[in-house]
């Protein structure tokens, strides 16, 4: 007989086309969240997308429309409904009401993919102050849900405690996280600076970049790394020696869009480990359609935690799975980038005087000697401008 707990969840998602995103873009955010949704262990079964000046205040899709999401959940028996975008709690307790399923917004499914993937006693508490304080506002909602629903996707965690959904008790649960991670976050900081005087380098980049993998093949180490969002939430630190040059390389947890801002004031000593950094490596994934807006959110994020303006090296990853339409040589309209081949793309970033840029594949190991000369040369510019009696080094 088969376990009911390990029975994937089925889902639909849900979109809005507005005045700020097109469909293509809406397409690019519901092709993530079924990434996210694949992460967490469910499975996509529809997607409902509907066009709108401004998400309904009510019922964020408008009453029609969610007639049609209901009549599609009762007829396949769906589990649950994840919404691309966070809900307020009047529109939580509306749409739970017409479709009678579980209500999870994107915000939620990252939650609990964080829940799902926390290993360490460190990462545990991080991720349980973020569920709070997200739980807090919808507490009413989460309670009534709670009593009939038990376990599954975005149920992890402190979502699964009846006694706790108490506002006063959750709020001394808060109280009581954040002083002890005010306590583990200056043990952090004292690991930090007992490092020594190494220069440390920050691996940084949207979520499953491949980070832990460039981590793996610089170090030769055995980081954990998995074709899933978030398999990383610890930041892992070795010793690296390129020719006679020692220094420091971390590996981070990856960013995305919308991550949820409770989740940044919880990972505050693993943005302190970038924030820190003498200069970064922003993976990115040049494979995905969308990697030129992953590195603006990556940037943009690296604004907020005030880790901009650091020496920093670009560093195209999976060019072995890079694909585009070839531009028949007859068709004279003007190419657009799904015609760019890798060496135009090279050409573009490359060019870019801003920060140097590589073009590797972490996987198939192409262009790695090179990376590693290009780390080294920026790493010793630093070193040199430090320490500049220790010449012998070199």
């Amino acid at each position: 007989m088969i376990d009911p707990a390990i029975i994937p969840e089925k889902a639909v998602l849900i979109g809005l086309i507005t005045r700020k995103q097109d469909a293509s873009r809406v397409a690019e955010y519901l092709d993530e969240l079924a990434f996210l949704l694949d992460t967490a262990g469910g499975i996509t079964a529809q997607r409902f997308v509907q066009r709108v000046e401004i998400p309904d205040s009510r019922t964020f899709v408008g009453s029609g429309k969610l007639e049609e999401i209901r009549s599609y959940v009762q007829e396949n028996d769906i589990d649950l409904a994840v919404f691309d975008d966070d809900l307020s709690l009047s529109q939580l307790r509306n749409i739970e009401r017409v479709l009678n399923c579980k209500i999870l917004d994107r915000s939620s499914l990252i939650l609990d993919i964080f829940a799902r993937r926390a290993r360490t006693a460190h990462a545990k508490t991080q991720v349980e102050l973020a569920q709070y304080e997200y739980l807090l506002p919808r507490l009413t909602r989460m309670w009534t849900h709670l009593e009939r629903q038990k376990g599954g996707i975005g149920l992890r965690g402190p979502g699964e405690t009846e006694i706790e959904t108490d506002r006063r008790i959750i709020r001394d649960r808060i109280a009581l996280l954040k002083r002890k991670l005010i306590r583990i976050d200056k043990q952090k900081s004292i690991q930090r600076k007992n490092r020594g005087s190494m220069i440390r380098v920050a691996l940084v980049g949207y979520t499953n970049v491949g980070k832990s993998t460039v981590m793996n093949l610089l170090s030769k180490t055995n980081v954990f790394a998995e074709n899933k969002l978030f398999a990383t939430l610890d930041t892992t630190v070795r010793k690296l020696v390129i020719d006679n040059l020692p220094f420091l390389i971390s590996d981070t947890v990856g960013f995305i869009r919308k991550l949820p801002h409770s989740l940044v004031e919880s990972f505050k000593s693993t943005m302190d480990e970038v924030r820190e950094a003498d200069m970064l490596v922003h993976i990115v994934d040049i494979s995905h359609p969308d990697f030129e807006e992953h590195i603006k959110i990556v940037n943009q994020t690296l604004t907020d935690i005030k880790a901009d303006n650091k020496p920093t090296i670009l560093a195209f990853n999976k060019i072995d799975a890079y694909t585009y339409e070839k531009k028949d040589p007859d068709d004279l309209t003007p190419a657009t980038k799904i015609n760019y081949s890798l060496e135009d793309w090279q050409k573009t970033w490359m060019a870019n005087d801003t920060y140097p840029s590589i073009f590797i594949s972490a996987t198939d190991k192409m262009n790695i000697t090179e990376f590693r000369q290009l780390l080294y040369d920026e790493v010793k510019k630093i070193h040199v401008k430090r320490y500049p009696y220790n010449d012998f080094l070199y």
